[in-house]
């Protein structure tokens, strides 16, 4: 293939977060195989008022390999159109744009506009397109987004139904959210325990990322409750920040008596830290109310981590049920059974396998080639 001048629209350092993880690995990968690729991310991405968290930017310190311009203002339609001129003089070959949230449409989709008149090929990575969230405006400013790429990925089956439905005569390919490899190697279960202050005699769930609803947190700790904790020594570590108000989780822990047995890491984890969390933890457990796809998934998938999922969105098509861990429906009961059925039939090692074997499907490469073809 000829090299070419690639542009990523979307989240980068210095802002934080799984999509601009995602982004900076993505144009890694492109610049590995020989193309010029840069991002393209914001100068303002949400307006103060409307972040739920407590920042939105990293302490990481700035990649010194990737090309990255915060230039986007979201809420500012001139500085839409100074951007999209700018850019466009560049004359880039394929333009990729990271759409996760109809408050983004109308500054990407002015954008792209003006990108796909000088000659670029638009494109897009569709992680929703009904969003979990829903607000008054979020047909209209899709549908404006949408209308203005020529095609699409999306990495779960329910996203790419969305997008053929809305977008009948565009290419909507589908790929599986690539494996995140950026967070450092495995480290020993003791070691890594050691390094986060845990218990080593204890055995210990992981819930990771942000925590917002649809994430099913209380899901998880109404099925945690059911457990036989003591017969296992079993924790459960929650690892992530609010981005929502948190009493009415520490009312639930404290209500259903969990305050011993539930351990808060409730800020924002820094990439830093990620391997120990994940190492220290004997299966991710994500019991979603609703999902597209998740990060969290392909990141238990790097550190060869047994997961339990519930069956809504894309997690089921990512964890085989029976090889690399459970799906359960969205049902306390089930999930606390499947929970004892892990360490009462001792099914670490078996699963950690699987996940071994099934994680080569999901390599970057395979999704530039595939972004090629949209």
């Amino acid at each position: 293939m000829p090299k070419l001048k690639i542009l990523i629209v979307g989240p980068a350092h210095p802002l934080r977060g799984g999509l601009a993880t995602y982004n900076e690995r993505l144009c890694r990968a492109f610049i590995h195989q020989g193309h010029d690729c840069e991002i393209l991310s914001f100068s303002l991405q949400y307006p103060s008022l409307l972040f739920p968290g407590k920042t939105q930017y990293s302490s990481d310190p700035k990649p010194d390999d990737i090309s990255i311009y915060s230039e986007i203002n979201s809420v500012n339609p001139l500085n839409w159109l100074r951007v999209g001129n700018k850019f466009a003089q560049k004359k880039y070959d394929l333009i990729i744009f990271r759409y996760w949230m109809s408050f983004m449409a109308p500054s990407f989709g002015t954008i792209a506009r003006m990108l796909k008149q000088s000659g670029a090929r638009v494109i897009a990575i569709t992680d929703n397109i009904v969003p979990h969230e829903k607000r008054f405006f979020d047909s209209a400013f899709t549908a404006y987004f949408l209308n203005s790429c020529q095609g699409f990925l999306s990495m779960s089956r329910d996203v790419q139904a969305q997008a053929m439905a809305l977008q009948p005569n565009k290419k909507v390919a589908y790929v599986a959210h690539p494996m995140y490899d950026m967070f450092g190697s495995a480290q020993s279960k003791m070691s890594a325990k050691e390094n986060l202050g845990l218990n080593p005699n204890n055995n210990y769930l992981l819930f990771f990322g942000f925590i917002r609803k649809y994430k099913g947190l209380n899901l998880l700790l109404e099925s945690f409750a059911k457990v036989d904790r003591a017969k296992f020594n079993l924790k459960l570590i929650v690892a992530g920040e609010f981005y929502e108000p948190a009493e009415p989780y520490l009312a639930q822990i404290n209500e259903l008596g969990l305050a011993d047995d539930v351990i808060l890491k409730t800020d924002f984890i820094p990439n830093n830290e990620v391997a120990a969390y994940f190492s220290a933890s004997d299966m991710v457990v994500q019991t979603y109310i609703s999902a597209t796809q998740s990060g969290v998934t392909q990141i238990a998938y790097f550190y060869d981590k047994p997961m339990l999922v519930t069956d809504v969105g894309g997690l089921a098509e990512l964890v085989p049920a029976g090889k690399v861990g459970y799906v359960c429906q969205q049902d306390s009961t089930e999930i606390a059974e499947a929970i004892e059925h892990f360490y009462q039939e001792q099914k670490y090692d078996a699963f950690s396998a699987g996940v071994a074997q099934e994680k080569q499907k999901f390599t970057w490469e395979y999704l530039t080639e595939q972004l090629f073809t949209v």
